[in-house]
């Protein structure tokens, strides 16, 4: 059975101190039958469909955030008293339109668990980020001796760099988890080389991370709570450095180097007193750099919209050419014509899978060290670079396309646009980068399972299918208004799950080669012969009649925007 009582030998802070923390009215109390003097233990996100139907999971002391979840949602009560029975301190949902049901504050004043509302207007992920940073941020200051760092400004990096630096009797740098430099302390002597480079470039040299990488001390780094050595060598001083942590959560890492003398005796010590004290400020730039994060993820997608003057804001150079590379999770789906780019994902979006979305991650990632100055965005299935362009390039997305090139094939679409000389010109080859993913997967869908498709692109690779979608996506309304034997097939096709316009698809693809469209199709030659026969007696749809190809390539393509069971027109 869950544990309703959390450890009282450390009972944590309290439910009022962390609401204390936050951003006024980004959480309401709703009811709290405690009081809000409860303690707390943590903060998490909760899905009840995870719930153990036997009742043992455990919450003790959380915090939970049911994402998803509105007050007046009738599932709202059994979530409710499944936390209350796992022992959570309080549940957040979502306030909605309306007011919670008299059932759920019924339940609620009968049970033990407070129940919170957040506003319509507050996302999740900057709720539990102002909450964990509210967490650790209220922990008790003297705790393992950090209280000689407690008198900084919450998030003050640079004076927790200085602070550190003189407890340990060396330089110091705070740097992120993937080796980017957050913080450093002054300068009070020449820095070794290393030091020099890192603070210049603000990030530890890509060499370097490898070098680190693969000798194995980043692993040893990341797998221990204790400070790892790094000895002196004929290029570097000694070096001490150690993660810090909050939980299971790597928020950065302390380094120390040698600064004109021998660190002190004690910097080993020190250095673990410092990363329990740096845990609150990591986590409140981590949120804080986050929402910078979304502003200027913001300012990228205002960029594409065709908003020059969010160039600055995206970091986005206004006197160099850039090109525009998109890419995207591939889910076997063919969309419709192109919608009014808005940033946000699209219904079919949602239903990417996870390795295409992991792939994405890693292209991200290797934009930023394949170039200073790329700059990325994502919007649901899609990631968007900004490439910019070296002097006197002409392909500067070769090496990133490159890069996906080598990713698992049937997982992720990339295409290239053409190099905009400056932020006015990037709407368009945005534009042009995702008719290039679209003629990719529209390629992927035409073709049988198991064949292999070319999931990467240039613009200058695909210009006839490009220049093909430009124009069936104007002549799409038209064709909606219209009638004839094409429209006939396809609707009977979509009323009886019969298979004439795939067959006459198929036909006209393999350049009318009965052979070749029914080893695609999976079916006989004589089969597809039946099927083409039928399509011309019912419908009239005769593939040798010129005009009837055509229109037959026209629809039976636009066709196959739209998934069955829907109107075609």
């Amino acid at each position: 059975m869950p544990t309703h009582e959390p450890d009282r030998r450390d009972p944590g802070p309290s439910l009022e101190q962390i609401l204390g923390l936050i951003a006024p009215g980004m959480l309401d109390v709703v009811v709290a039958p405690r009081g809000t003097g409860v303690p707390v233990t943590d903060v998490a996100l909760h899905d009840p469909g995870e719930e153990r139907d036997d009742g043992t999971w455990a919450a003790a002391g959380l915090i939970l955030l049911v994402v998803g979840m509105e007050v007046a949602s009738p599932d709202a009560v059994d979530v409710l008293r499944g936390a209350d029975r796992a022992g959570a301190a309080a549940v957040v949902m979502r306030r909605g339109g309306r007011g919670p049901r008299a059932a759920l504050l019924e339940a609620a004043g009968r049970g033990r668990t407070a129940l919170l509302t957040r506003r319509p207007d507050q996302g999740w992920t900057e709720v539990l980020g102002r909450l964990r940073t509210a967490l650790v941020h209220s922990a008790p200051a003297g705790a393992g001796g950090t209280a000689g760092l407690a008198g900084l400004r919450l998030g003050d990096l640079s004076g927790l760099a200085n602070t550190v630096a003189d407890l340990v009797g060396g330089a110091i740098t705070i740097e992120d988890p993937q080796s980017r430099v957050l913080a450093y302390s002054r300068l009070d002597h020449e820095p070794d080389p290393m030091r020099r480079l890192t603070i210049l470039g603000q990030e530890v040299p890509r060499w370097r991370v490898v070098e680190l990488r693969e000798s194995g001390f980043f692993q040893a780094l990341w797998s221990t709570e204790d400070v790892v050595r790094l000895p002196a060598d004929a290029r570097y001083a000694e070096r001490l450095a150690i993660a810090v942590r909050h939980g299971s959560e790597v928020l950065g890492s302390l380094w120390a180097a040698a600064d004109g003398q021998p660190l002190a005796e004690d910097a080993a010590a020190s250095l673990r007193t410092a990363a329990r004290a740096a845990v609150p400020h990591l986590s409140h730039h981590q949120t804080w750099g986050r929402a910078a994060a979304r502003a200027r993820e913001g300012a990228v997608h205002a960029l594409l919209r065709g908003d020059v003057r969010a160039a600055h804001e995206a970091g986005v150079a206004t006197d160099r050419p850039y090109v525009v590379v998109v890419a995207e999770a591939y889910d076997g789906r063919v969309s419709g014509a192109g919608e009014a780019y808005d940033g946000r994902e699209s219904g079919a979006g949602k239903a990417s899978g996870v390795a295409g979305q992991r792939v994405l991650d890693v292209l991200a990632l290797q934009a930023a060290a394949y170039r200073p100055g790329c700059v990325s965005a994502r919007s649901g299935r899609l990631l968007y670079v900004l490439v910019p362009a070296g002097d006197g390039e002409t392909d500067p997305a070769r090496t990133l396309l490159a890069t996906a090139r080598s990713m698992p094939r049937g997982v992720v679409l990339a295409g290239a646009g053409p190099v905009a000389a400056g932020p006015s010109g990037l709407s368009a080859s945005r534009e042009t980068a995702e008719l290039v993913v679209r003629v990719l997967r529209e390629r992927a869908a035409r073709l049988p399972a198991g064949e292999a498709v070319s999931a990467v692109a240039a613009y200058d690779e695909v210009v006839p299918g490009t220049t093909v979608l430009r124009l069936l996506d104007r002549v799409e309304p038209l064709w909606g208004a219209l009638s004839g034997p094409v429209h006939a097939m396809v609707e009977h096709d979509r009323a009886h799950g019969s298979a004439y316009g795939d067959s006459v698809a198929a036909y006209l693809d393999a350049s009318c080669d009965t052979g070749t469209a029914a080893r695609r199709l999976n079916v006989h030659p004589n089969t597809l012969r039946y099927r083409l026969r039928r399509a011309r007696e019912l419908f009239g749809v005769d593939p040798a009649d010129p005009a009837v190809r055509l229109l037959a390539e026209v629809g039976l393509r636009l066709a196959a925007r739209r998934p069955p069971g829907t109107d075609g027109r």
